[in-house]
């Protein structure tokens, strides 16, 4: 079965005048195949939590990138050679190479959710707990938020960065319809009320 580990849960706040981010970095095996998906700005933190997994950047096979905001992605430095996916692309050196709805050698569903980004993209994971969507910032929190995750808050949460406000209610809704659990960008995992 696919296993899902959630190595760091996502941030945002603000500590004298100074924004201070990273996302939800989340650890997906399926098939012998290692996943990194959104590995985030803080290094240090990166690699403590994959050393608790007895894991070295090395032994990942694949890094996903949800979009390509700094801060989701400026850890890709530590994976040298490694093939980066996005929604439909694995990048190999200046190869780009298309694949289809999965993650390629894998069970894992790549869903384009446009909204936040034009590029935003999500997994979705069957596991033995239910369908865990690692959601990127489709759904976000700054620290000081309260989370609320009823179905009416979770469409109407502002997003501050949106980049197309219908794309992103539409997606939202299209995830809420298939996820059991969703990994936010920014905030806590939480159980999606049917």
């Amino acid at each position: 079965m696919v296993e899902v580990k959630l190595l760091i849960q996502g941030y945002v706040r603000k500590i004298k005048g100074i924004m201070i981010a990273s996302p939800a970095t989340v650890l997906i095996k399926d098939n012998g195949i290692n996943i990194v998906v959104d590995p985030g700005a803080n290094e240090k933190k990166l690699l403590t939590a994959l050393a608790k997994q007895k894991l070295k950047p090395k032994d990942i096979d694949y890094v996903f990138l949800t979009h390509y905001h700094i801060d989701h992605i400026l850890n890709i430095r530590l994976f040298p050679g490694k093939d980066i996916l996005d929604g439909n692309t694995i990048y190999r050196d200046d190869k780009e190479i298309e694949f289809g709805d999965k993650l390629p050698k894998t069970s894992i569903q790549a869903i384009a959710t446009p909204g936040h980004a034009h590029e935003h993209a999500c997994l979705l994971v069957d596991t033995k707990d239910g369908k865990i969507c690692v959601a990127g910032d489709l759904f976000w929190w700054r620290d000081d938020e309260e989370q609320k995750t009823d179905f009416d808050s979770l469409i109407s949460h502002e997003d501050p960065y949106e980049k197309n406000h219908e794309e992103l209610i539409k997606s939202r809704k299209k995830i809420l319809k298939m996820a059991d659990w969703i990994i936010p960008g920014h905030g806590k995992m939480f159980k999606v009320k049917k």
